[in-house]
Order: C-alpha cells, then structure tokens, then sequence
C-alpha cells in the first residue's frame, strides 16, 4: 500500500505492506534511525515519537495509521544547528551513558512538560514510568526535565 506521512514537517511517501510498524517504516524505509528498536514490544519506550503531538509507541503503532498525520521523530525536535531546549539539558545534565535510551526519553520527557506532569519528581517518574533505561540514568534525567520545566516557567514569568 501507499502510504503519505508528514514526518518532522515533510510530507513522505512510500509503499508498505499493511502490518509494517511505524517504527520499521522510519528507520528502515525514511532512513531515520534516532528512534530505537528496543524490546520491539512496547515496553521499553525507546521506540517512542509523537504523532500529533501525543506520545506514542512506535512498535506498537501501524505506519498506515499515521496516514495524513504529523509524526516527529527525535531528528524533527533541533532547528537546524540548535538542539531542543531538552536534547541540550539532556547533555548539559550527563542524562544518559550508552544512549540508546535517550531519544525515546528526550520525546517523553518534552511530552511531559507539555502535558504539565513535571510538578515533582514524584510526578516525573510517574509520567516517564513507560521510559526505561538499563544504565540507571534516572536522576540525571529528572534533572534535565527539571532544568527545562524551571526555564519555560522563567520565561513565562517574565512575559
């Protein structure tokens, strides 16, 4: 089947069989591999992206479904040359040792704040809980959401 999605603002065609995952069509048709294949079941998070805007997982997401419908992968969050305020404080935080994580918990975690669960760290682990990381990188990356969280609401009290 033919397929027309609109990744990180590009609209993108390609034929795939009906059963191919989201996950398989950007990294292996779109050659987009920043998001990682994990346990390829849904449970480790590092396949996560946004489709409109919501998180999703994209092992567990058919790429027909996302026809007609804005997919942003981790390569759709920098402008250019300038990271994301998140993929900066990930590195500014030491969020993260082997990596392979990390694109799927820089998506969660910019989710978060836009859905407004970084209240404590209590409420950040919560929220992050389908985000796993095998090196135990956890304070380094509530750290880094607390860092954003704190400059966006700095930037809003100064408006």
């Amino acid at each position: 089947m033919e397929v027309r999605l609109r990744v990180n603002g590009e609209v993108r065609r390609m034929f795939v069989e009906p059963r191919v995952s989201l996950l398989d069509a950007l990294r292996d048709r779109l050659d987009l591999h920043g998001t990682k294949k994990g346990c390829n079941q849904g449970a480790c998070g590092a396949c996560t992206v946004w489709v409109d805007r919501r998180r999703v997982l994209a092992c567990l997401t058919l790429a027909i479904s996302c026809e007609n419908r804005e997919v942003t992968t981790i390569e759709g969050l920098s402008e250019g040359d300038t990271l994301h305020p998140m993929q900066q404080a990930f590195l500014d935080a030491d969020a993260f040792q082997c990596g392979y994580c990390t694109p799927g918990q820089i998506m969660s975690a910019v989710a978060l704040l836009d859905e407004g669960h970084a209240g404590d760290d209590d409420e950040i682990r919560e929220w992050m809980s389908g985000n796993l990381c095998r090196c135990a990188a956890y304070p380094h990356i509530r750290s880094a959401i607390r860092r954003v969280r704190d400059e966006q609401e700095a930037g809003r009290a100064a408006r």
